[in-house]
């Protein structure tokens, strides 16, 4: 069955891992326990190391939560590029695995969008009532110059992304760990300035599955991204959903195309989200979901856009209301 989640994103807890309590969510998505120091020249441990891991665990644990996935990662686009420092990097990668495995910590959401990762154009915009939202415009990127580690093609990073799951996958299964790739965000074909997007359709996340037909190889299906790349999301979700490799949900919606978009509440965008539910609970989907960029309310404040306290609850809400009447619906667990 689909199972609640949120992410937290504090090195200490706050009074929203309380409410999280108070609402029913137990599960929790972390990101890298990262020091106030300057982690990228750490002289002791790395946040991917075992240490820092295992004592976040525990603080996280004696909360009274869960900590199930990690969605986040150690430097990789030397990794996706296949240049200089690869090695090093995929070390890292396999050294977060490994401790994950140790820890009991199941799963690990990562993606393949090289140097460009999560990109807006506008944190500042204006939603239902007032509410602050994000938004993407491509034609302000038009023009704009490469990173600085350079463009790359689309071959290439196909070529570094199976290179990466052949090796990488042995050491998921081993540590008893499940990967699941992110799309790219947003999904744009074929590019943004110069750097190409590989994980931006159904049909590559279908390659990306048959690279290495295992089942710690999966998804993360966040339902933003993916409403872009299909108008029939609820079939896209059955279809993923019956290979089981689906582990993560990120439920949130947008309005608009891959290239001009803006973030919604989630019970006002395009998307039918009831008939995702039912989707995944035809496809007997059994993982977590979280809610993802939600407005910011009136009083509240985001410091990252998208990850306000009172928008996640409305969405979190939303989300356990619609779930418990989509899956006690008559016939449903036929």
């Amino acid at each position: 069955m689909l199972r609640l989640a949120e992410i937290i994103t504090e090195s200490r807890p706050v009074p929203f891992w309380t409410m999280l309590k108070q609402l029913g969510v137990s599960e929790v998505v972390g990101v890298l326990p990262r020091a106030r120091q300057d982690w990228r020249r750490a002289t002791i441990d790395h946040p991917w190391d075992y240490a820092p891991l295992a004592i976040y665990k525990q603080m996280v644990e004696e909360e009274g939560l869960t900590l199930t996935a990690i969605e986040d990662n150690p430097p990789m686009d030397r990794l996706r590029y296949g240049i200089a420092g690869a090695e090093e990097e995929f070390e890292a990668v396999a050294n977060l695995i490994r401790n994950m495995g140790r820890l009991g910590i199941s799963i690990w959401c990562y993606n393949w969008a090289a140097a460009i990762s999560w990109q807006r154009t506008s944190s500042r915009l204006r939603g239902r009532g007032g509410a602050i939202v994000s938004g993407y415009d491509h034609r302000l990127l038009e023009g704009a110059s490469a990173p600085i580690i350079g463009a790359i093609d689309a071959e290439q990073l196909w070529a570094t992304l199976e290179r990466f799951l052949h090796r990488i996958v042995p050491i998921a299964e081993k540590a008893g760990v499940r990967l699941a790739m992110h799309p790219d965000d947003p999904p744009v074909l074929p590019r943004i300035r110069g750097v190409a997007r590989i994980m931006n359709t159904v049909d590559a996340f279908e390659r990306l599955l048959s690279v290495v037909p295992s089942e710690a190889n999966g998804i993360t299906l966040c339902q933003g991204n993916f409403s872009l790349m299909t108008k029939q999301l609820p079939q896209v979700i059955r279809q993923l959903g019956t290979t089981h490799r689906v582990y993560f949900v990120h439920f949130r919606d947008v309005r608009g195309t891959p290239e001009q978009f803006v973030e919604t509440f989630v019970d006002e965008g395009p998307t039918d989200m009831a008939a995702c539910l039912r989707a995944y609970r035809d496809a007997h989907f059994n993982g977590i979901a979280r809610t993802d960029h939600t407005p910011t309310l009136a009083s509240d404040d985001a410091e990252v856009a998208g990850y306000s306290y009172l928008g996640r609850l409305h969405a979190l809400g939303y989300l356990a209301g619609l779930r418990d009447a989509v899956f006690s619906e008559p016939g449903a667990g036929s």
